[in-house]
């Protein structure tokens, strides 16, 4: 029911599902996973993919024990790994007539608003042209004070990010269990997690393979952060055969259902922001259309104030210059200076290239 509504997807598979214990490619696994991409396109589903492997492969074909390595050769080994795992996809995938691309990512660039916003515009214009984005850590240039240190948590930031409805983490256990399964017989499936802080009380289970970085404390700090973006989130048995179908027709898994929805995570996230880079001054005209529901538009700005960048938290003020709301700005200061006044088809010819028609997005803005 959760996958049929969904509109965006992110979905993680780990290490241990492109390379098996015998450091042998799951070739089989990976055509039978494409499979039920095709599927999910098919059904006007986007799709991004958050993959692990890229040291695995790297191991493999350097014939290298993982858990020897060092942070400095680990970031070579990725450096060889990631051509050998984007080729597994690129072949693979290309089977079924999906388009893939490649987008790897750091720490900073989630976490840090104006970097997380190009982000976001990456991967929606990826969607645009049809393409499937995968994205990895980028294990070469990432440092032991800057690495996520699982795949977990960035597939949690990148479904942030990207507005995404339902993060699917596959693994290799069917979920979130009462008890260790792999240690205890009478280990119990929880089905479904409504409340984060409540349900799951006193369960800790930790696991880690030879590839792997993440245990389940990371899927469920993974959850939290979903949680708080309005995504729900599920753990599942990726070691099968055609695994979002098993989610689906099965549902033999753990979901992490939020309470709140993704406009109101987003705009709790702005409201919450550090303190504003900048100010506009509107007119009567737009204060009346933002009051609508309506995006800011250029030719309702009378004055700006402050020096601000494209992603900037802003505030918003009246004629009267009471503030009346705060929002993320989607031009510069110095592009908003060039435009004050003018209707949205005039901007293209003033700045010389293409841009956003909004200046302030109506879902990236917060009456208060």
């Amino acid at each position: 029911m959760y996958l049929k509504n969904s509109k965006v997807i992110v979905i993680k598979i780990g290490s241990s599902l492109i390379v098996d214990q015998n450091k042998k490619i799951r070739k089989k696994w990976l055509s039978s996973f494409a499979k039920d991409i095709q599927k999910l396109k098919s059904n006007n589903k986007k799709i991004i993919i958050v993959s692990s492997g890229a040291i695995a492969l790297g191991c493999k074909k350097m014939n290298y024990n993982k858990l020897s390595l060092k942070l400095d050769k680990s970031q070579a080994i990725a450096s060889i790994g990631q051509i050998e795992l984007m080729n597994l996809f690129s072949q693979t995938f290309s089977k079924y007539k999906l388009s893939i691309s490649q987008i790897l990512l750091t720490l900073d660039d989630t976490e840090e608003r104006r970097r997380s916003i190009n982000a976001k515009r990456t991967f929606e214009n990826l969607f645009q042209l049809d393409y499937i984005p995968i994205v990895n850590e980028n294990d070469t240039i990432a440092t032991s004070e800057i690495k996520y240190g699982d795949n977990d948590r960035l597939a949690s930031r990148v479904a942030q990010i990207t507005n995404a409805d339902t993060l699917i983490l596959l693994s290799d256990v069917d979920g979130l269990f009462t008890k260790n399964p792999k240690v205890f017989k009478n280990a119990k499936l929880i089905k479904i997690v409504n409340n984060l802080s409540k349900d799951i009380k006193n369960i800790k289970i930790k696991g880690v393979t030879e590839f792997g970085r993440g245990g389940m404390n990371t899927k469920l700090e993974a959850a939290k952060i979903c949680n708080l973006a309005g995504c729900n989130m599920v753990i599942a048995n990726g070691l099968y055969l055609n695994p979002i179908s098993q989610i689906e027709y099965k549902n033999n898994c753990t979901w992490f259902i939020s309470k709140i929805s993704k406009l109101q995570a987003r705009k709790k996230w702005i409201i919450s922001s550090v303190s504003p880079r900048g100010e506009l001054i509107i007119d009567e005209g737009a204060k009346k259309a933002l009051i609508n529901g309506k995006s800011l538009l250029a030719a309702g700005i009378k004055k700006v104030s402050g020096k601000f960048n494209k992603g900037d938290h802003i505030k918003i003020l009246d004629n009267k210059k009471n503030e009346f709301a705060r929002g993320l700005s989607s031009f510069s200061s110095e592009e908003i200076n060039k435009i004050i006044g003018y209707h949205s088809n005039e901007i293209q010819k003033i700045l010389g290239y293409v841009s956003k028609s909004e200046v302030v997005h109506k879902d990236d803005m917060v009456e208060v």
